[in-house]
């Protein structure tokens, strides 16, 4: 009997159920075990990482999601080697879900594991937690051959917001073979504080890729670039709606008066998470020639619609009389 389990009969009793020959007794167990949520037994957790049968192994990965410990981390990291699939995804998973900045100590060393699978892993197991120590094995691993590790890198990268990434980022974004890193890189790239990244956009929202093109325009919107004004409404009529709905969105964070006509043309769109984006903008840019075509729309057959033109209707009411209060203030 080892002294971990010796004052605690119900932990006696699972502890024996882990040394049963069935691995479904063994795996339940370790379910019973997580239950109880006390650090004494996380011991009987890391030595079920290397259990015979690969249900076990998976379950008590899964335990460890719980527990910020060294062992528990190495255990982990470890079992990202398994030759059982759902083992390593349940480490994997757990690895994220360990949303503590004291993992990334143990996670750094490994970033260079020759298994592509593990790189993944722990780059996005560090991305939110932002250490300063992933800057530079994750601009390294830009040139990764693998475009899983490129993209989690990537991620990484772009929740740090290091300016002197910028370039590199920008660079991936527009020239990286796969589609998939171009998208996280235009993502990425959202916390330039600064125009230099903006012929990397305009060349995203013309991507050939239109998941590249919807984090563009997601992108040009969020950093209020007005030079992207053209390819933004000329991206209201891209053949993807996904596309089109982001572009009005972004064209109703820019307030472009000159994007009020495409606009209003998308408030007859036969996809009404368009229509609803499209009013949605019309009211953020705010001004009364919208009003008409939002009226037509607020008996649409959408409810988000409805209300949507409600509330562009109700914001370009809010943004005349403010207009009429400043006018009036003047001439006093």
């Amino acid at each position: 009997m080892d002294a971990i389990s010796a004052d605690n009969p119900e932990l006696l009793a699972i502890q024996g159920r882990l040394q049963a020959s069935d691995s479904e007794v063994r795996r339940v167990a370790l379910l019973d075990l997580a239950d109880l949520e006390g650090e004494d037994h996380l011991p009987l957790i890391i030595a079920s990482l290397k259990d015979p049968a690969a249900a076990v192994r998976a379950e008590a990965a899964r335990a460890l999601e719980a527990f910020e410990s060294d062992a528990s981390i190495d255990g982990l990291i470890a079992l990202l080697d398994d030759s059982d699939p759902a083992a390593r995804e349940a480490a994997a998973q757990s690895l994220y879900e360990l949303k503590q900045r004291e993992s990334a100590r143990r996670i750094l060393p490994h970033l260079t594991h020759p298994s592509a699978f593990v790189r993944t892993t722990l780059f996005r197991a560090l991305r939110e937690l932002r250490v300063a120590e992933s800057f530079a094995p994750a601009l390294a691993a830009l040139a990764d051959a693998d475009a899983t590790v490129r993209r989690e890198a990537v991620t990484v990268l772009g929740y740090l917001k290091q300016p002197q990434a910028l370039p590199a980022l920008t660079s991936l974004a527009v020239a990286d073979p796969e589609p998939e890193v171009r998208r996280a890189a235009m993502g990425a790239v959202g916390f330039a504080s600064d125009e230099s990244i903006l012929s990397a956009l305009l060349d995203g929202l013309t991507d050939p890729a239109w998941q590249v093109r919807e984090e563009a325009a997601t992108t040009a919107g969020k950093l209020r670039l007005e030079n992207a004004q053209d390819q933004l409404i000329a991206a209201l009529q891209d053949t993807y709606w996904q596309v089109r709905l982001r572009a009005a969105r972004a064209l109703g964070c820019l307030r472009l008066s000159r994007a009020v006509p495409p606009l209003i043309d998308a408030l007859s769109h036969s996809m009404s998470n368009l229509r609803k984006e499209a009013a949605l903008a019309l009211g953020e840019i705010g001004v009364p020639e919208a009003l008409p075509a939002l009226e037509q729309i607020r008996d649409d057959r959408d409810p988000e619609v409805r209300k949507s033109a409600r509330l562009a209707i109700a914001q370009i009411h809010a943004a005349g009389q403010s207009v009429q209060i400043l006018r009036k203030e003047g001439r006093q």
